[in-house]
């Protein structure tokens, strides 16, 4: 398996979906914008987001996928195949009866995870309506995450990073579809939620079948392996979801704040999981199975290697996103989200959100890279108790925050809970002999770190000398932006060439070969 091209592909197609996101979020801010109805509608979608990365994406992806690759490498396709559709029929099992009993519960769960909205009866039953609109998502996309870590294990990445392309693609067709018909835009982008998990789940379900490995229903049965299975998930809804807890606790505590502060951090968020997916994800998704198969086949030199190059890549790609965001970050806003209902204030708002959250980019991406080295040993209790100390450390931050600084001090707090969580991953894999930065990650990370200094200068005087027409009309301002990013890519690459940090060559070889 080649880990730059596995990496590649799954970057590639996050970024078409990143691209369609933003198209999305730009008519969701013109359209709906941050209020009553915006807030309503991104508690609605943040709530079983949350509970998928948790129980399905996160915690099954660290569970199944060494499992499968086992199974694959040792008993051949068949037993992986039918450890597979064991685990379907469990999981489908367990979340039909969830859902139901979390339809059926959604003004309590309501309570718990917005209740300032409990004093505006109008937002809060809207809230309860849209989220029991978009709750049978967790369903669908459940289902999504297991056949897609059938089709990661077999080293077919494309097929399952492209299913948030047809999330994107369902909630601007509903948007401009429904919004006119049904009683707000918000139930428009609701009902358009719950339609991507079905097309998701249709999308996989035929590819799985393309690559041999079509999965049907049976009766669930708790065998051997979907035992060792939940022993592995358990620990790990906390361990890979720490980020996910920490973003429901952003959303109560936001909810307490004054009204537009929870769109303000959904849009700031969204910028920076560009980053977090195209690099982030993308490398731990491609790590995940690798280091599985090596450490299954005893290559821990290799494994060593693997992770080593993960970090390199991760480090390399999401220092200058971070600093990009951090210095553009009111001109990047006021093009994307500035129309409509989307007024300067929410801007400067949204802008501020997106320092905070972007100065934690680095972080978010090395949870993502350094988790797979517990995860492909089967040890996915140690995250857990990492989870712990940075969940705890996010709420005690967001407490002290919330008051001085508003909403920009719940995302300065989720950043620095995920520097924690990111430094203790790596010092405990240190530790325990799992990982030690070999001589050219020792190399390339200063040097990168100068070239990030580089960018950084070179994006504050643009911004500073482009002020004027950065503010302009709307196709100036595109332009104009157009223009920065582009100069701040080739003035990094350029920079990161020339101290060291990329190797043009180095890369072409990587694309030819497995790393």
């Amino acid at each position: 398996m080649n880990l730059f091209r596995a990496t590649a592909t799954v970057g590639a197609m996050t970024m078409v979906s990143r691209v369609l996101g933003f198209a999305r979020d730009i008519l969701i801010a013109a359209m709906v914008g941050p209020g009553l109805i915006g807030d309503a509608f991104f508690v609605a979608f943040k709530i079983p987001n949350l509970f998928r990365r948790l129980f399905a994406e996160g915690a099954f992806a660290a569970g199944f996928v060494p499992i499968f690759s086992e199974l694959s490498g040792t008993h051949g396709r068949d037993a992986a195949r039918d450890f597979a559709a064991q685990a379907l029929a469990v999981l489908v099992a367990v979340l039909v009866v969830l859902v139901a009993v979390f339809e059926i519960a959604m003004p309590w769960l309501m309570m718990g995870l917005a209740p300032g909205f409990v004093g505006d009866p109008e937002k809060f039953d809207l809230a309860v309506t849209l989220t029991r609109i978009t709750f049978p998502y967790l369903l669908f996309i459940s289902v999504v995450s297991l056949l897609g870590g059938v089709l990661n294990s077999l080293g077919k990445f494309a097929a399952a990073a492209a299913t948030p392309v047809l999330l994107n693609l369902a909630l601007i067709g509903s948007l401009i579809g429904l919004a006119d018909v049904l009683p707000t835009a918000g139930h428009a982008l609701a009902w358009g939620v719950a339609g991507a998990g079905v097309l998701q789940m249709v999308w996989l379900w035929f590819a799985t079948a393309r690559a041999g490995m079509a999965l049907g229903l049976s009766i669930p049965r708790l065998t051997p392996k979907v035992r060792e299975l939940g022993r592995l998930m358990l620990p790990a809804v906390v361990g890979s979801g720490v980020a996910q807890i920490n973003i429901a606790v952003d959303i109560i505590i936001a909810s307490l704040l004054a009204t537009g502060s929870i769109s303000y951090l959904f849009f700031a968020d969204r910028l920076t999981q560009l980053p977090l997916g195209v690099i982030g994800v993308a490398v731990g998704t491609a790590l995940l199975p690798l280091l599985s198969r090596q450490l299954a086949a005893g290559d821990h030199d290799g494994a060593a290697n693997s992770l080593n190059r993960a970090v390199e890549t991760a480090l390399v790609l999401a220092l200058p996103a971070a600093a990009a965001l951090m210095v553009a970050s009111e001109p990047v806003v006021r093009v994307l989200f500035e129309r409509g209902a989307f007024d300067a204030v929410a801007t400067h708002a949204t802008a501020l959100a997106v320092i905070a959250y972007a100065s934690g980019v680095p972080a978010y991406v090395m949870v993502k890279v350094l988790s797979p080295g517990f995860f492909a040993r089967k040890d996915t209790k140690t995250p857990v108790r990492i989870a712990i100390v940075a969940l705890v450390t996010n709420i005690v931050l967001n407490l002290a925050l919330m008051g001085p600084m508003g909403h920009v001090g719940l995302a300065l707090a989720t950043a620095l809970a995920a520097w924690l969580n990111a430094g203790l991953l790596a010092w405990v894999l240190v530790r325990r002999g799992h990982w030690l930065a070999d001589d050219r990650l020792r190399q390339r990370l200063p040097r990168g770190l100068i070239a990030t200094a580089g960018l950084g200068l070179g994006l504050w005087f643009a911004v500073g000398w482009l002020a004027e027409p950065l503010a302009g009309s709307g196709a100036q301002r595109i332009g104009t932006l157009t223009a920065v990013v582009l100069g701040g890519l080739v003035l990094y690459a350029a920079l990161a060439h020339v101290f060291g940090a990329i190797k043009i060559g180095e890369l072409r070889a990587l694309a030819r070969r497995g790393s």
